[in-house]
């Protein structure tokens, strides 16, 4: 378990600003049953209390460690549309959203944010369709749709034209629609939105996201969640290793 930073230590990390989400705890006397879905899964079932860093957290685990719910948890308790978008977003195409939500306690820090979002890869189709029908929303794309550009040229405008200071943004697998170039390019708006008083919780298997100078890693698996160093993360290590040994690791995954 995390334990909470104190003030002196929260402003050497943000330049004096405070955190807009400093922890969020579990409050597991309220679960009806933790056998249940999502709390059967370990990571989701175990954990107490978790602090955010002050700029960048990331969750990082295998398909099905629970990382995606946990972000949509936090996006929904900290008042955000379950498919994603700005807290003005009020749309369901498919309610599919877990309970945990309404499990978990955000502690806040001193400041509100002034703006915010929750970018999901698998439902920002039904984003950008609720955009389209919003002319404050579609401002930010230049009055053109989403869906007239790519899925990645999409996801980079909004980031770019949308994202501002003093925000709070809630990414789950932003990479799912990024080229490894693009992955860099949003890695540099992320930098240049931290020095704007910015905070972001991302959920990821990028290694070049989780590159990101100084952000607190945590890693979700059987054994609960754990707080790592970028160079022990699977994601890290394993692309390494491969892109070292390529033609070993293809006899290997090939072999009768």
């Amino acid at each position: 378990m995390s334990r909470t930073r104190t003030k002196q230590e929260t402003r050497g990390l943000t330049g004096g600003m405070d955190s807009f989400l400093r922890s969020m705890t579990l409050l597991r006397e309220d679960v009806p049953n933790l056998s249940k879905y999502p709390f059967s899964i370990p990571a989701l079932r175990d954990f107490e209390t978790l602090d955010f860093h002050p700029q960048v957290t990331f969750f990082v685990g295998e398909n099905g460690s629970g990382k995606s719910t946990l972000v949509e948890g936090i996006a929904v308790a900290a008042g955000f549309n379950a498919e994603g978008g700005s807290r003005n977003f009020n749309f369901a195409t498919r309610r599919s959203e877990s309970s945990l939500h309404k499990h978990l306690r955000l502690a806040r820090g001193t400041r509100r944010p002034r703006t915010g979002y929750f970018l999901r890869a698998e439902s920002f189709f039904n984003v950008a369709t609720e955009t389209e029908n919003n002319e404050t929303a579609l401002a930010a794309f230049g009055n053109v749709s989403p869906h007239e550009m790519s899925h990645g040229e999409a996801f980079l405008t909004l980031v770019r034209e949308r994202f501002s200071g003093n925000g709070l943004y809630v990414l789950d697998e932003p990479e799912a629609a990024l080229s490894p170039q693009r992955q860099l390019s949003l890695l540099r708006s992320i930098h240049d939105l931290t020095r704007d008083a910015c905070q972001f919780i991302i959920s990821t298997h990028s290694p070049l996201l989780l590159a990101y100078p100084d952000a607190r890693i945590y890693h979700l698996s059987e054994k609960g969640i754990t707080e790592v160093a970028y160079e022990d993360t699977e994601h890290y290590a394993l692309t390494r290793d491969f892109l070292l040994n390529r033609e070993k690791y293809l006899r290997r995954l090939f072999e009768d």
